[in-house]
């Protein structure tokens, strides 16, 4: 990995963010930890957007004006599955 690219990622460490990922999951965490093969988020909600008939927009926001419902106490999210990280406090409800 790039230097730049772990400087970058250095803003959004211990900061609670969202994973939109290639599947059909999304992940909100703490981001507290990263290599180059995985992101290491805390306190954790990795979602299955199969099983709900929320809409990935619908649910980030609902976890923004609720809260992270946490199902992991940490967990590991390999870099190749995120299409995009943005911090929980950027998103627009």
């Amino acid at each position: 990995m790039a230097e730049a690219d772990k400087d970058l990622l250095l803003n959004y460490m211990q900061k609670d963010i969202i994973l939109d990922l290639q599947s059909m999951y999304v992940c909100v965490g703490t981001l507290i930890d990263q290599d180059h093969r995985y992101l290491v988020l805390e306190n954790a909600d990795l979602h299955d957007l199969r099983d709900t008939s929320t809409t990935r927009e619908r649910y980030i926001i609902d976890s923004k004006v609720h809260g992270i419902r946490a199902n992991r106490e940490q967990v590991l999210i390999n870099r190749h599955e995120v299409v995009g990280l943005s911090l929980l406090d950027d998103v627009i409800s």
